[in-house]
């Protein structure tokens, strides 16, 4: 069956139609979270909030775009949100993810390094502003187009290639300024 007609079907709230969209399009969905949250429990939690909300507003959907650009503007509001309402809760979070990741980093001898590498990138990626971290979790994470992000974004490609541009200048400033005053002498 094609996409159109489940989603013909989905807005006659047919739940099989539904059930195959949702997992025709789950790891898309998921791995946006992904790089908003950085948690696979939280991750998991904004993925089931993205597919109720798309079958409760699937009757606004007008086909003009693709629906997977319809469902990714949907998890970037729905990740922005959740990281707005769990700030605090998350920055708490984080750093028991990263304490727990040391923990078994050691018993299991893996690469610090690069774990160390990670852990700079996701604190300066929460650092930047709201439309330069989505611009730069849709691109690099999800590797969309300009064009797709323009649309998921709804912004001119020249936006989107001024706020990657701004977003790839201030991770630079963020992780040198991270390495400087984290480096052991």
């Amino acid at each position: 069956m094609t996409e159109k007609n489940l989603i013909k079907k989905v807005k006659q709230k047919d739940q099989t139609a539904f059930s195959q969209l949702v997992e025709q399009h789950k790891s898309l969905v998921f791995n946006t979270c992904m790089g908003f949250v950085h948690n696979k429990e939280n991750a998991e939690d904004i993925t089931q909030d993205v597919f109720v909300k798309m079958w409760t507003s699937i009757d606004r959907f007008k086909g003009d775009s693709k629906l997977s650009t319809w469902l990714y503007r949907i998890t970037v509001n729905q990740s922005i949100n959740y990281v707005k309402k769990n700030k605090v809760k998350n920055r708490f979070a984080n750093i028991d993810d990263e304490k727990n990741s040391s923990e078994i980093k050691d018993k299991t001898n893996t690469n610090s390094e690069q774990k160390e590498h990670s852990k700079a990138l996701k604190l300066a990626l929460n650092l930047l502003p709201k439309r330069q971290k989505t611009a730069f979790v849709l691109s690099k994470y999800e590797d969309l187009s300009y064009k797709d992000i323009s649309e998921i974004m709804e912004l001119s490609i020249s936006s989107v290639e001024s706020l990657l541009h701004r977003a790839k200048k201030n991770l630079q400033k963020k992780l040198l300024n991270y390495y400087k005053s984290n480096v052991k002498n």
